[in-house]
Formats: structure tokens, sequence, C-alpha cells
């Protein structure tokens, strides 16, 4: 696992109705529970805070503790700048104890004439894993205070050490981390301890997966995503529209390539719309699509697009030749059903729904949700790509993992809420993100849309009205 998935579980967490505060709790005990564990009772323990949430660990561990132990908490830094509101009650609740005491130390000259030659323990609870390059004062002074009594005392980190991975940084005894061990954690000894995330956590798809996908990189037009969507027919024209709808609230710029009965049908000035000449989109717009495919992100193929023969060839040659990342989904699903090899290896999201999923992989997702999830992982696995099974419970793998998104309701059932679910993953796309991270926020983003949709309508409602309501959904997540 990553320093990142620590924040995806968190707030993924609280989505199931897990608060911080109860993490918090679970944390800070847990290392309380291991350093007595490791070194008995009756210490005497120094326990230096900063004010992020890695110091209300060390608040709630200072409380813990206090029961068997002489317990001082050293917070480094202005109670005033206590950011969490979890961090601010564990604060408080300290300064109601007469058993623990509370010193501020503000400034360096203060950290600099602490003695701490009668603590047995000293916890470091000072940064935690989000911070960025060497500490500045006042940390640095007491991470370097710290350090003074290594091999003297007992160093606990709580996470990791203070100040890690730059030069300075608290050169503990060990750290306690919290549910599984880090990727980037190394070069310390590390004791795991569980604070209470549940089995669905490793698999459950939720706000923080759209919060963490959608990241606005530029401050001029077209540096946050530019997206092709690609489709239409003389039979649909409605299906590429929504989808590029969808993507042009979350990314700068969306062209869409579809057949001039369609085009002539769009007046949206939010769309930038190419014309392809005749009823379908066949060989001879190929030239059209790779040149538009050049000066864009990503792509999705395949909204409305029909299955006409010419368009199939076109499906099959376009895929050929483009390898920028893209969502394959509706019409294009059933060309790349007949050749899989199209797709092998691409930065490419297939979206089918259960039959689509049956023509293209020759097996039905049947059984129950462990059982149609290592089904789709093992198809993903095989075909080299990520496939979003859409259902009930929306079920996306890349082949090494697999995750579910439980948002979404019947009333969803609508014709072109598959499309908008197309455009919205081909959006994340191309604002940067993997091919897995794209279907995740975008499954998430669109059932959570239509959910926001049912709380006001009921059931019964239309795909462009979870298109209108994807903003919404968006700034709930962020």
């Amino acid at each position: 696992m990553r320093i990142e998935d620590v924040y995806i579980w968190d707030i993924n967490a609280k989505w199931l109705g897990i608060t911080p505060f109860q993490l918090m709790e679970n944390a800070g005990a847990g290392v309380a529970r291991v350093i007595e564990d490791r070194f008995g009772k009756g210490l005497k323990v120094a326990v230096f805070c900063g004010t992020g949430n890695n110091g209300g660990d060390g608040f709630v561990a200072a409380r813990h503790l206090s029961f068997e132990n002489d317990v001082t908490v050293f917070l480094v830094g202005d109670e005033a700048k206590i950011r969490s509101e979890e961090a601010k009650l564990n604060w408080n609740i300290l300064k109601n104890l007469e058993f623990v005491k509370v010193e501020i130390l503000k400034d360096s000259s203060q950290i600099r004439s602490l003695d701490l030659s009668n603590f047995d323990v000293i916890v470091d609870a000072l940064l935690g894993a989000g911070t960025k390059g060497e500490p500045r004062e006042p940390i640095r002074s007491a991470i370097e205070k710290i350090n003074e009594y290594s091999g003297k005392a007992k160093i606990v980190s709580i996470d990791l050490p203070s100040g890690y991975p730059s030069e300075v940084r608290v050169k503990c005894d060990f750290a306690v981390t919290f549910q599984w061990d880090k990727e980037e954690f190394r070069d310390f000894e590390r004791v795991i301890v569980k604070i209470g995330y549940p089995r669905e956590l490793y698999h459950l798809v939720g706000p923080a997966h759209v919060k963490f996908a959608f990241r606005r990189k530029g401050e001029h037009k077209g540096q946050n995503g530019k997206l092709l969507v690609i489709g239409g027919s003389e039979n649909y024209y409605g299906a590429p529209y929504l989808a590029a709808k969808a993507a042009s609230y979350l990314v700068d710029l969306v062209f869409l390539l579809t057949p001039e009965t369609v085009a002539r049908k769009i007046t949206d000035p939010n769309l930038i719309v190419r014309e392809a000449k005749g009823r379908n989109l066949s060989p001879e717009h190929l030239n059209m699509a790779l040149e538009l495919a050049e000066r864009v992100d990503a792509i999705v193929l395949g909204p409305g697009i029909g299955t006409s023969e010419e368009t199939k060839e076109f499906v099959k040659e376009f895929l050929r030749r483009c390898d920028k990342p893209i969502v394959i989904d509706a019409d294009a699903l059933k060309v790349v059903a007949e050749d899989l090899s199209l797709v092998k290896g691409k930065k490419a999201v297939l979206t089918p729904h259960a039959g689509e999923f049956y023509r293209l992989f020759g097996v039905r997702p049947e059984g129950s949700l462990e059982e149609k999830a290592k089904l789709v992982m093992e198809k993903a696995r095989e075909s080299d790509v990520v496939v979003l099974l859409k259902g009930p419970y929306d079920i996306i793998s890349d082949g090494r993992g697999w995750y579910y998104n439980r948002t979404g309701n019947r009333g969803m059932t609508t014709g072109g809420t598959g499309d908008v679910l197309a455009g919205v993953v081909g959006a994340f796309l191309a604002l940067g993100n993997e091919p897995l991270r794209a279907a995740q926020a975008g499954a998430f983003l669109v059932g959570y849309a239509g959910d926001l949709v049912k709380e006001e309508k009921g059931e019964a409602f239309t795909a462009l009205d979870v298109v209108n309501k994807i903003v919404e959904a968006l700034r709930r997540c962020e």
C-alpha cells in the first residue's frame, strides 16, 4: 500500500460512517498498547506533538498511557493552529486532566533548554506522512532535541519518524504505523497496528477516489484535460452528446466527432463538434479521427456509433493506429469482442454491462459479488486492460485487484446513463489518471449524481438529469 491509500481509506471510511474520531482513538490506543507491551508500565513518558493529526494521535496515546504511567505532553507550536476537530477535541481533553502534564513550546529556545534525561520513553508525534521537505522551526529543534536522547531513552514514532525521508528526522527505535505497511517506508523498524478499518475498504470505491482523481494542473485553457468523443450514427445521436456533455463539466475541452446528421442536431456551445460526412463513421473518416486524437489527452469510443460494416472497419483501424488512453463503450465493444488483441496492452477501459461482458469474454458474470469480481479480475488480467462491469454494483478491475461501487439506483436503468459513465471515465483519463483510477472515480461520481437526482425526483428521471447533477456530486466528494 502507498501513503496516498491512507487518505483514501480515511475518507472512504467516513463515507461508511466510521468517523475520524474513531480512527484517531484507535490509533492512539494502539500506540499506547505497543509501548506498554514492549517496555512495561510505571514509565516516565514524554510525548512530543505537532498541530496536525499525527499530533492528535499523540494526544490520544498520552491519555491512554497516563492510566499507569507518568506522562508529559509537549505541544510544539500554537494550540490555535491545531487543525482538525478530532485533534482539537483530544487536546482539550488533555488540558482537563490533572495527571497529565502539558507544556506548550512555541519557539525553538524553549525546546533547546529542555532536559529529558528523566524520561524512559519519548514519543514522536510531530509530523505525519503528508509533510514534504526538511522540517522547519520549531519542529526542527524538537527533532534535534529528541535525537539527543537516542540510545538513552526509548524513542517511538507514530506512523513514521518525523522528518522522514529527509536527513532531518527522528532517530526512533521503531515506528507504530497503522493497518498496513507502506511502500514508501524503508530504513526504520515498523510495528503495524490495526485501527478498525473494515475489510470492505480493500475493495470499496468511494468519494476519495473522485477527490484524488479530480486534480486540475494548469491555469490556461486545455491544460486541465482535452477529450475526444467518437460516436453517433444514423440511428443514435443522443448517446455521444450525453457522453460529451458529462465530460465537459470535468475537463477544459471536449471534441465530438460524429456524422453530420448527428452534428446538426447538437447546438451546445460547450462542445467542439466536428462533422463527418455521411450517415455513419467509416474508414474515410479515419485520418480525421486520428488527427483529432493527436490533439487530446484521452478518447471515448463507441457511444451510439452503430454496427454497420463500414463503422466496424473504422473502429478496428482506429484502435490499431491510436495509442492514446481510451474508453471503449457500447457498440465499439461488439467490435472488440471479435478481436480482443485490438486492445491488449493499451491504456484502455472497457465498460460492458453483463450481456456485453458475455459477448466479450464468452462467460456470464454470475454468483456472489466476490465470484463476479474474481471473474472480472481474471478477464482484465488476460486482456491487459481495465474492465468496468456495469450493474447493481459496478465491478472494476485492472487484473491485479478488484473494486466495487455501490452508488446508483434503479432509476439509472434509463437509457443514456452508460454513455454518461463513459464520458466521465474518459474525462478522468484526460486529467492524467491511470485507467483504474479513472474507472473508479467515474463509477462513483456518476452513481452518486444519480442518487442525488433520486433524492429530488424519485426513481423516474433521465440521463440528462444525471449529467446536470455531476457538478454537485463532485463538490460533495471534494
